[in-house]
This record gives structure tokens, C-alpha cells and sequence, in this order.
């Protein structure tokens, strides 16, 4: 599955990433809404997508909005995951939750981008699962 694809969603040309890497994303994202659940946030939408990008969980607790950003890495090869958060890839993240709060007519709630962090072990196995509910 390595590549280029046409993403019509995102609007643009993309890499495509190997299934390993798919996998590891997708199950950084599973472990990510099962804490974000056991602390109380009710998931409303995962991997939303717009012209801006995409969002790999919006959430709410306590009347607050939640754009989470998840980061999953095995091993410390290439540092720990918080690392990988640009600030232009910040800045994506405030564009596309701008982008959700509009589309669905909720600009004056209170509202925040989040990441997070999820390091695995070369086996798979969870290691660490940090949380950060606001890093902008």
C-alpha cells in the first residue's frame, strides 16, 4: 500500500503510509478514545476531515470542546511522540477546529486542541499513554 493517492477529502496528493504504520496509528487512536472515555470525555467524532486537515478525535466534557491530535510511536528511535507536534502542525489543528466549531455552528463555545501521546514497546505492547488537553 505504498504510494501516491489522491485524497479528495484532504484536497490534495498524498504519500500513503505502510499498513504497519496504519495499524499502529489506528491502534494508538483505539487506546486514545478508551482513556479519553474512562476520564469522562464523550467522544463525538473521530478522523474528521476538512479542507484543512484532520482531526483525529473531537471530544467534550464539562460543556467544553476537545480537538485531539494522536501520536502514536514504537520506540524512541525518533524521540517521544509529543516531539512530532510542529508548530505548523499546531496551527493545523487550530485551522481544522476552527473549520468543525463553524460547520457546526458552535462558535461560542469554549474550546481546546489537545494531543495524545501513546508509546508501544517493538512488540505492540502500551508502554505510556499521556494525555494533554490543551498544548496551544
Amino acid at each position: 500500500m505504498n504510494g501516491w493517492w489522491r485524497n479528495e477529502r484532504a484536497g490534495g496528493w498524498r504519500i500513503t503510509m505502510s499498513d504497519a504504520r496504519v495499524k499502529l496509528g489506528r491502534r494508538g487512536e483505539e487506546l486514545a478514545a478508551r482513556e479519553l472515555t474512562g476520564r469522562g470525555y464523550e467522544i463525538v467524532t473521530r478522523n474528521w476531515y476538512c479542507q484543512a486537515g484532520e482531526v483525529d478525535i473531537v471530544a467534550r466534557r464539562n460543556e467544553a470542546w476537545y480537538f485531539f491530535e494522536v501520536r502514536t510511536r514504537r520506540g524512541r528511535e525518533f524521540g517521544p511522540p509529543e516531539e512530532s507536534v510542529t508548530p505548523a502542525k499546531q496551527q493545523r489543528m487550530i485551522d481544522v477546529a476552527l473549520t468543525y466549531l463553524g460547520e457546526h455552528d458552535l462558535n461560542d463555545v469554549d474550546w481546546r486542541v489537545g494531543l495524545v501521546a501513546v508509546e508501544m514497546n517493538r512488540t505492540g505492547r502500551l508502554i505510556r499513554l499521556e494525555v494533554y488537553d490543551s498544548i496551544t
